[in-house]
Formats: structure tokens, C-alpha cells, sequence
């Protein structure tokens, strides 16, 4: 079955491992990210069978995503998959933050996430169901003191995936939450944290295949709802 994905928040790293993944398992993928020049070169240099459209998107801004979505649907049709990827940090304490700060995490966090999910489980609601994953991360499920904006959106965004699963899992569709409880690999980050074994360092492919894992399964009785990933050694736990 040929599936039509959108990747909302695509960059180097998981981000790019998610789209040549989806990809190579034969995927439509529309990629989702600011960074034009940078997503149409990955959307033409996408494996086959796949195919890729990259689509300008500015996440915070509605209108934007809505004809982001018209225009996968223009060219692949229906949506029956979606990976709510984006993110953005807020790194400072209650006292710290400005109000502008966090927003804009949870702007992009949650508001985005939540107008991509709605157009998402618009077509997957005609077409008889599809896959959401949205991607966490350790301040989702833990605080760690000191990051108030971006654990407020994280927290957020798995409750609405949370709340989403159980309204439309009935329906065929399947929301997920990948808790990713590390650092991922990616262009200059073993060059930043030049103290830690690499092997501590997830990898964006492996955790792009799980995500795979989680969209190929058939049995929509037995769904995971959440995939908690920890680093050094990998170690992915289905809940």
C-alpha cells in the first residue's frame, strides 16, 4: 500500500532519516519546514520508490499549514500519515522566560501540531484511518528543572496525543507518542558534546525505522500508544 505522509518540522537529522525511511518503504512525502532550499534538495534526492514535495511551512502560522496539507493533497492526495516533528526550545526557568518565549514554544509545540492533526484526521476520517506520531521527548514525561516553556509544550502535546488516540482509535486511526530520552545524532553535534562516547548518540535511522515500526502495524486492537527510546545503548520500550 502506497501512503501519503507529511513530515511537519523537517531538518538534519531525525527529521531527514524520517523522510528517506518513509521513502524507501515506498511513502508520498510532503516535507514540512521553513528551510526551502534545504527541503527541496532532500525532497529530490529522496530514494526510491518514494517521492517527495517539499512545501515552505511556517509552522506557527495557520493559514500557512492548512495550504501546506492542500498542496500534498494537490499532488499525492489523502493524508493517512503524519509525524508531528516539530519543535521549538524555550532553555530557561519561570523567572527566566519572557512571555514571548513561551509561546512560541508552545506555538509551535502544540498549536502546530494541533492544525496539522485536524487537517490529518480530516482525510483519514474519509479514507478509513492512518497513523499520527507525534515525537516527545524526556521533558514530556520528566521534568528537569529550568526549561518551564519547552516542558509545558511537551507535556501538552502528549496529552493531546493522548486524548487524540482515544477519541479516534475506534475510527482506524492510530496516535502515538515517541518519547526520544537522549541526544540524537546529527551534523555537528559530536563536535559539541566532545566529552561523551559517540555511543551514547541515538541513531536518527534506527529511530526512523522504529517509527516506521509504528505506522506498518496492522493489528489495530494491539496499538502502542507511546515508545519510550533511551540512549547509550538504544534501548526502545513499547507501552
Amino acid at each position: 500500500m502506497t501512503h501519503t505522509a507529511v513530515i511537519a518540522g523537517v531538518g538534519p537529522g531525525l527529521g531527514e532519516s524520517l523522510a528517506r525511511t518513509f521513502a524507501a518503504e515506498g511513502c508520498q512525502v510532503g516535507l514540512f519546514a521553513r528551510s526551502e532550499d534545504y527541503i527541496e534538495e532532500l525532497a529530490d534526492d529522496l530514494p526510491e520508490p518514494g517521492e517527495g514535495l517539499a512545501v515552505r511551512t511556517d509552522l506557527t502560522d495557520v493559514d500557512q499549514v492548512r495550504d501546506g496539507f492542500d498542496a500534498v493533497r494537490e499532488e499525492f492526495g489523502p493524508i493517512d500519515v503524519l509525524v508531528n516533528h516539530a519543535s521549538a526550545a524555550s532553555w530557561k526557568g519561570l523567572m527566566d522566560v519572557d512571555v514571548e518565549g513561551f509561546e512560541r514554544a508552545w506555538t509551535v509545540n502544540c498549536r502546530g501540531a494541533f492544525v496539522c492533526s485536524q487537517e490529518a484526521v480530516d482525510d483519514m476520517l474519509e479514507t478509513g484511518g492512518g497513523t499520527i506520531i507525534f515525537t516527545g521527548a524526556t521533558s514530556a514525561v520528566r521534568s528537569l528543572g529550568g526549561a518551564i516553556g519547552f516542558t509545558a509544550a511537551k507535556f501538552a502535546a502528549r496529552g493531546m496525543a493522548m486524548d487524540m488516540a482515544q477519541e479516534f482509535g475506534p475510527e482506524g486511526i492510530h496516535v502515538a507518542h515517541v518519547v526520544i530520552d537522549g541526544q540524537i545524532d546529527a551534523p555537528g553535534v559530536s563536535e559539541r558534546y566532545v566529552d561523551r562516547d559517540e555511543d551514547t548518540f541515538l541513531d536518527p535511522d534506527e529511530l526512523a525505522a522504529t517509527y516506521w515500526h509504528l505506522v506498518e502495524r496492522d493489528d489495530v486492537s494491539t496499538q502502542p500508544f507511546e515508545v519510550h527510546v533511551t540512549n547509550g545503548p538504544q534501548n526502545t520500550e513499547f507501552v
